[in-house]
C-alpha cells in the first residue's frame, strides 16, 4: 500500500474517528493494514462491548456441534430446571433459544433496571426474572445488557463447564486468543470504570456466580477481533480444523429479524449489513466492530475507546476502507 495513502488514512482516523485505539484490515487472509492510536499497542486488549454477543454466538454454535444443545428451538427454561416460574406467567415458558439469539424475546422492563440487575447475586436469574411479560414473542427488541446473560447461563448449564473454560478450550486456544481470567467488580464505580474507562484491564467480566457476561464485558486486542472475523470468513475453519460448523456460520449471519425503526437487519447476534454481498458485523458501543465481507474477502477489526456517540464505523469501512484495499493481494 502506498505510504502516502496510509498517511492520509491515519490523518482521517485521527481527525474524524479520534477514539479508535487500534485497527486491523485483512484481505485474502493476510494483514494489509495494522495501526494503533491514542497510546495503544498491539498487545493491549480493549473492552469490545456488544462484540461480546457475537463471540457468545460462536460458543453456542460450538456447543450445538458437540451435542450439548440440541436445537435453537429448545425452550429456554429447559436449561434452568431449578428456576421457578411465578404464578400466572406463561410467556416465559414459550421463549426459545432462537428468540434470545434473534433479539425477539419480550422483557418486562421499559427502562432497564441496571442498578438492581448488577447488584443481584445472579445476573442470569435476574435476566430470567425480567423475561416474558405482556410483550409479543417474535417482535424485535434489542437487549443490550439485560437478557443476553441467559445465553451464558445456558452454556454453563448445558456444558457443565464455565463459559471461560469452554471458550478457552474450543475457541480461544485454537485461535491463540488470550483471555485467561474473570473480571469481577465490587462497586458501581468499578463497573462504570470497567465499561467506560477500562485501561490496562484484560479478561472477561463475570457475575458473583462466576458466569461470564454475554452482552458485554469481553476484552480483546484488535488482532484477536480480526481472528474471530477471519474464522467467520473461513466459514468456521481454522488451520485445517472446523472449530464451528459452516452451517452455523451461514445461519447466524443471515437475516432472522429486523429493527424496523432503524432499518437494521439481525441474524443470530450478528448484524446483517448487505445481503447481496453477504456482509455482516459485530458492533459494540464506542465504535467497536468486527466486519466481514465475503464478496471482497475482507475482514476489518476496529477497537475503540468509549465515547457516547461515535461516528459510524460501517460507513467508514464501506466508504473509505473497502475502496482503499479492494485491489490488495
Amino acid at each position: 500500500m502506498n505510504q502516502e495513502k496510509i498517511t492520509e488514512l491515519e490523518q482521517t482516523i485521527c481527525h474524524d474517528y479520534g477514539n479508535i485505539a487500534g485497527m486491523v484490515v485483512q484481505k485474502n487472509g493476510k494483514t494489509v493494514y495494522e495501526g494503533y492510536f491514542n497510546g495503544y499497542t498491539a498487545e493491549r486488549a480493549l473492552h469490545v462491548f456488544s462484540v461480546t454477543k457475537s463471540v457468545v454466538n460462536t460458543l453456542i454454535g460450538i456447543a450445538m456441534d458437540k451435542g450439548y444443545i440440541k436445537s435453537v428451538d429448545q425452550k429456554v427454561l429447559e436449561f434452568f430446571q431449578d428456576y421457578t416460574v411465578k404464578r400466572g406467567e406463561k410467556t416465559i415458558q414459550r421463549v426459545t433459544l432462537r428468540d434470545i439469539l434473534t433479539m425477539t424475546a419480550p422483557y418486562k422492563y421499559k427502562s432497564a433496571p441496571y442498578t438492581k440487575y448488577f447488584s443481584s447475586e445472579s445476573w442470569v436469574k435476574a435476566a430470567l426474572d425480567l423475561l416474558g411479560g405482556k410483550g409479543e414473542i417474535g417482535q424485535f427488541r434489542y437487549a443490550p445488557l439485560i437478557g443476553p446473560d441467559i445465553l451464558t447461563g445456558i452454556l454453563t448449564n448445558a456444558t457443565d463447564c464455565s463459559v471461560l473454560d469452554f471458550a478457552s478450550e474450543n475457541l480461544f486456544a485454537p485461535l491463540s486468543i488470550h483471555v485467561d481470567h474473570n473480571v469481577v467488580f465490587h462497586s458501581k464505580d468499578e463497573q462504570i470504570a470497567i465499561m467506560t474507562k477500562a485501561n490496562n484491564i484484560s479478561g472477561w467480566v463475570a457475575d458473583p456466580q462466576g458466569i461470564n457476561t454475554a452482552g458485554w464485558g469481553l476484552f480483546l486486542t484488535p488482532a484477536e477481533m480480526a481472528k474471530i472475523g477471519q474464522l467467520y470468513l473461513n466459514r468456521g475453519a481454522w488451520d485445517g480444523k472446523q472449530l464451528v460448523s459452516a452451517e452455523w456460520i451461514d445461519e447466524s449471519t443471515r437475516e432472522h429479524s429486523r429493527w424496523d425503526e432503524l432499518g437494521l437487519k439481525y441474524g443470530y447476534l450478528w448484524w446483517v449489513i448487505d445481503e447481496q454481498e453477504h456482509s455482516y458485523a459485530a458492533l459494540g458501543d464506542g465504535g467497536n466492530v468486527i466486519y466481514v465481507n465475503p464478496a471482497k474477502n475482507l475482514v476489518v477489526a476496529i477497537a475503540s475507546l468509549f465515547v457516547p456517540r461515535p461516528r459510524d464505523r460501517v460507513d467508514f469501512i464501506k466508504e473509505i476502507l473497502e475502496p482503499m484495499f479492494e485491489n490488495q493481494e
